[in-house]
């Protein structure tokens, strides 16, 4: 909570620094590299939605709302025929991989689009709703005309181009199954190595999980070659690098005019920790954490977890552990909120909380625990519960 008034303040100086032609400038407060460059100027449409869903505080929004439409129409001005054109920084100190800029500024379009049009039904501006829903659609037949190849292949063939493609919704079913594999086998291909630059990391490991391939994600967490993360903890970092080879093997400098040692872009691989290893998530229909998720994904490298979240309502604190063919989650749930929990079991019977079978063909006794039914998540079943406030030991058959 203690981030909220910075941001609100911060984003104020993104609305003041916008130009009048709606271009978002590349720095705030004050202009100085530039304005209109996609995925930095995009900031003016992501930070509102992501405080939106941390704090569930509408007024963000509704202050933001103006500029971001602006932005939006900026965007359309300056593109042809939806696409945008190669501009700006792409993916920024990326490794061995160029990703065409044309295909991260037609993504980040889409997805600022996808963004206002979800915010306005918020603020109940439903025929801006509708208006921004139609154009998402049109940007993305476009970037599938021209980006995407029919065997599932996008333009650039990077790591990044995949990444982008998936987080922005771009793709249907099969699509998003090719790009994965895709993405996957490129992955493989340098060795398990990453080539993702300031774009492309913060959706690495997610999309990985998301597409099946949670064992490759755990492998790029875990790797301690260039690059990874790994890399530079092995040479003492106890920050992160802006870029992965800030120190070099031999102990020698990189580029010493640009060369921070304390620049958070690939520190992203925290949110990854905290919403897909401890499985801590914001449900988006009860922002603020009003309603939440809890989804670990534990794995034989990764046999326990801990995180704590503090959000608006108090901590929302996860302990899992896997004890040969047993998973156990100690959760608390703060509050005023719901947590729906996804436990990983093929056997929803075995499911119990505080000792009491709680999974299918059982009648729950356990206080203020509902069971929901199984689901397919990911590529793996789990069994769903619901749960209000309080303190719970759920226990099951690992899958």
């Amino acid at each position: 909570a203690l981030t909220a008034p910075f941001f609100a303040q911060w984003l104020q100086d993104v609305v003041d620094a916008q130009r009048e032609d709606g271009a978002f400038s590349d720095i705030a407060p004050a202009p100085g590299l530039g304005s209109g460059t996609a995925a930095w100027g995009d900031a003016g449409v992501i930070v509102p939605w992501t405080m939106y869903l941390c704090y569930g505080d509408r007024r963000i929004l509704e202050r933001s709302y103006p500029a971001m439409t602006r932005w939006i129409e900026y965007l359309k001005e300056h593109s042809d025929g939806l696409i945008r054109p190669a501009q700006g920084y792409g993916d920024w100190l990326s490794v061995d991989a160029d990703t065409p800029k044309d295909v991260i500024a037609t993504a980040y379009f889409a997805y600022s689009t996808s963004l206002v049009a979800r915010m306005a039904r918020l603020l109940g501006k439903d025929d801006d709703a509708e208006r921004y829903e139609k154009l998402f659609e049109e940007i993305r037949k476009a970037f599938h005309a021209r980006f995407v190849k029919e065997d599932g292949r996008i333009h650039g063939d990077t790591q990044t181009a995949y990444l982008v493609a998936l987080r922005m919704n771009l793709l249907d079913e099969e699509g998003r199954r090719l790009a994965v594999h895709h993405l996957a086998e490129d992955v493989r291909r340098r060795g398990n190595r990453l080539s993702t630059g300031f774009v492309g990391c913060s959706y690495l490991l997610p999309e990985l999980t998301e597409g099946g391939e949670l064992d490759l994600a755990y492998t790029l967490l875990l790797a301690t070659h260039y690059p990874s993360w790994g890399y530079s903890i092995q040479l003492g970092a106890t920050t992160m690098w802006e870029r992965w080879d800030s120190l070099k093997e031999d102990g020698t400098f990189q580029d010493v005019g640009m060369n921070s040692f304390n620049h958070y872009a690939y520190g992203s691989v925290g949110e990854w920790l905290y919403r897909y290893v401890a499985g801590i998530e914001v449900e988006p229909s009860g922002a603020g954490y009003k309603e939440c998720v809890v989804q670990p994904h534990p794995h034989p490298r990764m046999p326990w977890a801990r995180a704590r979240y503090e959000s608006l309502h108090g901590p929302i604190a996860v302990d899992w552990r896997v004890e040969g063919e047993r998973f156990a989650l100690d959760l608390e749930v703060p509050a005023n909120t719901l947590a729906t929990v996804y436990l990983p079991t093929a056997d929803p019977g075995s499911v119990t909380e505080g000792g009491v079978a709680v999974g299918e063909g059982n009648h729950a006794t356990a206080a203020g625990v509902e069971y929901v039914g199984v689901a397919e998540r990911f590529g793996r079943p789990r069994a769903v519960l619901r749960v209000g406030s309080g303190r719970y030991a759920f226990t099951c058959r690992y899958a």
